[in-house]
């Protein structure tokens, strides 16, 4: 028999700061990030990720912008992630840039110990998938890019 005591449920706040320290710190080859939006907003509701698109797909090299909304009831209930560049993914609406709940499973399927950061990698990854990969993307995004040595260009088109 499992004598497992009472599960310890850490309190929002403290949540969110351990996610902050994280994402401050940088996660694992420095093609997602993520940080706090408004240092002065004190409830930590929003917050910016970034992902640099895999390499071998239509998103290679190309800076994607995200708003994540963590809501009061966050982390019980997962954050509104909408992109802010335009994307062409089929979990994300084309009009809004808001990635839809019941097309991406890790919203769709939300637990409490999955973090922000989990969220971008997992969206990075179905950037790769089969059905993403080959999308055609909208045009505007070609005006950050990031070459093979992780450089970053800014081109103006006149």
């Amino acid at each position: 028999m499992g004598s497992e005591g009472p599960r310890v449920v850490v309190p929002r706040n403290f949540r969110l700061l351990e996610e902050l320290e994280r994402g401050e710190k940088g996660i694992g080859d420095g093609t997602v990030s993520y940080g706090m939006d408004d240092a002065d907003d004190i409830l930590m509701r929003s917050w910016t990720g970034t992902i640099i698109g895999p390499h071998n797909t239509v998103h290679d090299g190309r800076i994607y912008q995200l708003k994540l909304f963590c809501d009061k009831d966050y982390p019980e209930n997962p954050p509104t992630v909408r992109f802010q560049t335009q994307i062409n993914m089929n979990c994300v609406n084309e009009e809004t840039g808001v990635v839809e709940p019941s097309l991406f499973p890790m919203l769709a399927n939300w637990q409490r110990e999955y973090t922000m950061e989990d969220i971008l990698t997992n969206l990075k990854k179905e950037m790769s998938s089969r059905e993403n990969r080959r999308l055609c993307q909208p045009s505007g995004n070609d005006e950050q890019r990031v070459d093979q040595k992780g450089l970053l260009f800014r081109c103006n088109i006149l």
